[in-house]
């Protein structure tokens, strides 16, 4: 069940509702009591994974130490055109 940011059109009060997809939105501003809420666009949460079958290694970022391996060795001075 997601969690729903409301705001008060009429106050600016703001609170946030843990509540069912279903539900019907929130209208009742429980600060100023008019029926002025209007429910925000929020930035959301993280993904997070719960469970086994995830571990900390499989979305991690190579180390520079196993990059640095596919690089081409720098070119030596004899083979340079003078």
């Amino acid at each position: 069940m997601p969690t729903y940011e409301y705001q008060c059109r009429n106050c600016g009060h703001e609170l946030e509702e843990f509540q069912s997809i279903t539900e019907e939105p929130l209208v009742h501003c429980p600060e100023c009591g008019t029926d002025s809420l209007a429910r925000i666009i929020g930035g959301g949460a993280g993904l997070i994974f719960k469970g086994t079958g995830f571990y900390l290694t499989d979305y991690k970022k190579t180390s520079a130490s196993s990059s640095k391996k596919d690089e081409k060795p720098p070119a030596s001075p004899s083979s340079e055109k003078k």
